[in-house]
């Protein structure tokens, strides 16, 4: 794993934080992404070669009501194929009744910043929606958001959009959590930093009371490059 995890393809899929069923409140706030205290989701990471990459945790805290819906942090860490644990963050996820937004700006704060040390950043851009009401062939809204670093004699910028996203179809998922009717969602990803860049396609399989069941990420050519399934839930 890499300090700049997120703008690698297993790390953009990821924002597309997998959730669980709550009660009450939460399931009149969102369709596909409840958020309830002390829900875990666990995910594995795999290579092109269906080699395991890693494993990937998440877990609400802080779920509380506000005047529009709910508000939660979702606390994450990752860890190698070893079983190390190497990275943790955590990242800010409202509800309104229509529409769940995950924020960037949240997302790329912390631990993302603190390597930086007292650098200053400006962070800006879009969140990512997911509306309750999901139907094959629709269009979804755009996601973008750029981080500049004030380095002293230069600025360093980096940026991840995310674009052309579209419901595909519904299809029948099996992991080794179990068997989900899903929402197939693709999308186009960019990822720029300094001189490097990134693009490719992604897949996205979304059940609703579970939230996001698989991912999978290609190359310009449409070949799988990685993927990640849901393999447990607790909580």
């Amino acid at each position: 794993m890499k300090t700049n995890f997120f703008f690698t393809p297993s790390a953009l899929l990821i924002i597309l934080a997998a959730l669980t069923s709550g009660k009450g409140m939460a399931q009149a706030c969102s369709t596909y992404y409840p958020m309830k205290e002390g829900v875990r989701l666990e995910y594995t990471l795999y290579d092109k070669k269906d080699k395991v990459e890693g494993t990937q945790w998440q877990e609400f805290r802080n779920v509380q009501e506000t005047s529009e819906g709910l508000e939660a942090e979702v606390h994450m860490g990752f860890s190698d194929a070893k079983g190390k644990e190497v990275y943790e963050t955590s990242y800010g996820m409202t509800c309104n009744g229509s529409v769940i937004r995950i924020d960037y700006q949240s997302l790329l704060s912390g631990p993302m910043l603190d390597q930086y040390g007292e650098m200053e950043a400006e962070i800006t851009g879009t969140d990512m929606e997911l509306p309750n009401n999901l139907e094959v062939g629709m269009e979804l809204p755009d996601s973008q958001v750029t981080m500049t670093i004030d380095m002293g004699a230069m600025n360093m910028k980096m940026e991840v959009e995310v674009t052309g996203r579209k419901v595909e179809k519904k299809e029948t998922v099996t992991t080794a959590a179990g068997s989900f009717e899903c929402f197939v969602i693709y999308s186009d990803t960019r990822s720029k930093m300094m001189m490097a860049n990134q693009n490719f396609p992604t897949r996205t399989w979304i059940a609703p009371d579970v939230g996001m069941v698989k991912s999978e990420s290609y190359n310009k050519s449409g070949k799988l490059t990685s993927r990640m399934e849901l393999s447990g839930i607790s909580g």
